[in-house]
């Protein structure tokens, strides 16, 4: 058999040899080369889908702040009408029982006679009550500063507007109309 290989060792048979030896080794390294990059398209793989898991979880985290947000926004929108309307309603009653009690003070001042001295400007009857003091106690004379009732009646009844609005327009400022429920842990809710 050894006088047979050198007749295959010939320079062809040594180039086919070499050359399937250099096709081996190249064929080696590409399956290396093909695992490295397999291993890579999977790792990218892998980071890619936990890429868009953590976004889908920030998207719907946000969309759960929103309607957190939508709702809290909604609670405190109906908190704070609820008080102003409490506030308006109080006000009106308030602002038509002391109008009642002027409006019967002038009654009853002109079914005692007092309405024509008063009308004429120059009687001694009580003067309408104070805007702050509704029906509770008269003023005298040095008071009425020579005004017919009807006059009194109507400046009594703007000057009881007037406090009363005042009165509404101080409750209706004093409302919160702040979120603090619904305020966000670790933010700067100011």
């Amino acid at each position: 058999m050894i006088p047979i290989l050198p007749r295959f060792l010939n320079w062809q048979g040594a180039f086919g040899i070499a050359a399937s030896l250099a096709l081996l080794g190249l064929l080696l390294i590409q399956k290396g080369e093909t695992r490295h990059w397999r291993k890579q398209a999977e790792g990218s793989e892998s980071s890619y889908r936990a890429e868009q898991s953590a976004h889908a979880q920030t998207v719907a985290n946000y969309r759960a702040a929103s309607e957190i947000a939508r709702r809290s926004d909604a609670a405190n929108r109906e908190r704070v009408v609820a008080a102003q309307r409490d506030i308006s309603e109080r006000t009106i009653h308030d602002y038509e029982a002391r109008l009642g009690d002027a409006r019967t003070v002038a009654d009853r001042m002109r079914s005692h006679g007092g309405a024509a001295a008063a009308d004429r400007g120059g009687g001694r009857a009580a003067i309408m009550p104070p805007a702050g003091s509704a029906s509770r106690q008269t003023v005298g004379p040095a008071a009425q500063g020579g005004l017919p009732l009807t006059d009194r009646l109507i400046a009594t009844e703007q000057a009881i507007q007037l406090d009363e609005l005042i009165k509404w327009v101080k409750a209706q400022g004093a409302v919160d109309n702040q979120d603090h429920e619904g305020s966000i842990p670790g933010a700067d809710n100011r």
